[in-house]
């Protein structure tokens, strides 16, 4: 046996002396054409102040028939650059000589910590390459939003124990739970962006208040803290918004996507307008025996449910907009609207009274089923449907009243989440079927258009 290990180990180091030799032979000449790259422009990801972006590659490639030295790549801004760059496994600002066989190809990889010198700026720079064929360059693109750090640790707590008021100077960038003490108020400035890492949240605590207040174009954003855009159509990049019984919240232009719940309310009174949630795993909204009203609310893409009512509660949805094209496991429900009086705490079931008034709305899957009842018995559950298209299957037999629309495809815009445009087509059938008395309670649809003539179902007129 140990015969064989020593003719094995022979073998491999005369095998790597063969191939060192053959490497060392090869003669590597300037190139006498251009080089041809992957991207001459590379758009990293939106950086905040001073955290490290994902890495990010440029491929280079050599189309001659001949083994070439590349005599220089650099960073234009040198050592003084907010970028490094890794060139033939090695990192650096400035590389010289780089071999590069023929009908090859190599990698650099890049990558930015910024410092941050204003709200948000542009940082710029470009990777040069020098060959007796013509310089070239591939030009470094991000932007870097200053930013306030919230970290939960082991000495930290992350508590805000004191009224507190963000504005949009700085995004907010949140590690592990943030948590509203008791009795206390958050207000949220238009505009304000934040940012949570992989399974952090932001919890209510009892009797605190939430206040976000956006606008239309200056929403307030929460979402996960990887800004790159394939991950604004994934979900569980964060936990979401937990609100503890006796808080409030206020909301009017936010975005809440890519969690796992995006808000989750326990006994709150809520008023959410002009507001859109897409792509959280579990529920866009849970609502757990809460009293709240919805206006201009928008949802979509949400694994089990968009809007999830357990154990009962009060709830006002109007002129609000629940799609569902939920498609990344097929397991799960993908409901629109799903209520019941029952919730299991963990240790026991919990039962309340239902009363929910659906007006001038869309609820709607591609699936057989966008509403859900499951009433208990002994239970009130008290629902209303009033001029709303809604789908539902034939084992459903929910009232409704005339003007309400039954199993038409809405006819959405574009309902695929990359592209989430839930206007109507001018052909919907929900198009100028609103209830106007309804509709002059929310005159304005989440885009501010009028809808007091002619008003249309749903959040878009």
């Amino acid at each position: 046996m140990n015969k064989f290990k020593l003719i094995l180990a022979f073998g491999f180091w005369t095998l790597l002396t063969v191939i060192s030799c053959n490497r060392d032979d090869i003669n590597f000449e300037s190139p006498s054409q251009l080089l041809r790259f992957s991207e001459d422009t590379l758009f990293l990801d939106t950086v905040y102040n001073q955290v490290r972006s994902e890495t990010y590659a440029v491929k280079i490639y050599n189309n001659e028939d001949k083994d070439v030295m590349i005599p220089k790549i650099s960073l234009e801004n040198g050592a003084g650059s907010l970028y490094r760059i890794n060139v033939d496994g090695k990192a650096g600002t400035d590389f010289t000589n780089i071999p590069l066989r023929k009908k090859d190809s190599l990698y650099i990889f890049v990558e930015i910590a910024p410092i941050a010198n204003a709200p948000e700026a542009i940082a710029e720079d470009r990777i040069n390459l020098q060959t007796p064929a013509g310089n070239q360059h591939v030009t470094l693109f991000s932007v870097v939003q200053d930013a306030e750090f919230y970290i939960e640790s082991k000495t930290n707590p992350n508590v805000l124990s004191s009224n507190t008021n963000w504005t949009n100077d700085k995004a907010k960038i949140i590690f592990g739970d943030l948590t509203l003490a008791d009795g206390t108020t958050l207000n949220i400035q238009k505009g304000t962006k934040i940012y949570f890492h992989k399974n952090s949240g932001l919890k209510i605590s009892k009797n605190a208040k939430l206040n976000v207040n956006g606008d239309l174009g200056e929403e307030v954003i929460f979402r996960g803290d990887r800004n790159d855009t394939r991950y604004d159509t994934i979900p569980k990049n964060w936990q979401g918004i937990s609100m503890d019984p006796n808080s409030t919240l206020i909301m009017n232009y936010a975005k809440v996507f890519g969690g796992t719940v995006g808000l989750a309310m326990n006994q709150t009174t809520a008023t959410i307008e002009n507001s859109i949630f897409h792509t959280h795993q579990e529920f866009g909204i849970l609502a757990i025996n809460s009293n709240v009203t919805a206006k201009n609310l928008v949802m979509n893409n949400c694994g089990e449910a968009d809007f999830g009512i357990f154990k009962g509660g009060t709830y006002n949805i109007t002129h609000s907009t629940l799609a569902n094209y939920w498609n990344l496991n097929s397991a799960m429900a993908g409901l629109g609207l799903y209520a019941t009086n029952e919730y299991n705490n963990g240790t026991s079931i919990e039962q309340g009274a239902l009363t929910l008034n659906i007006k001038n709305s869309i609820i709607y899957t591609d699936n057989d089923n966008a509403v859900l009842f499951k009433p208990t018995a002994g239970q009130t559950f008290n629902y209303s449907f009033q001029t709303s298209l809604l789908k539902y299957g034939s084992t459903a037999n929910y009232n409704v009243d005339a003007g309400s629309i039954k199993n038409q495809d809405p006819k959405f815009q574009n309902y695929f989440t990359q592209k989430m445009n839930l206007r109507l087509k001018d052909d919907s059938p929900a198009k100028g079927k609103g209830n106007a008395a309804v509709a002059a309670t929310v005159p304005l649809d989440i885009v501010k258009v009028s809808r007091t003539v002619n008003p249309s179902m749903g959040a878009y007129q």
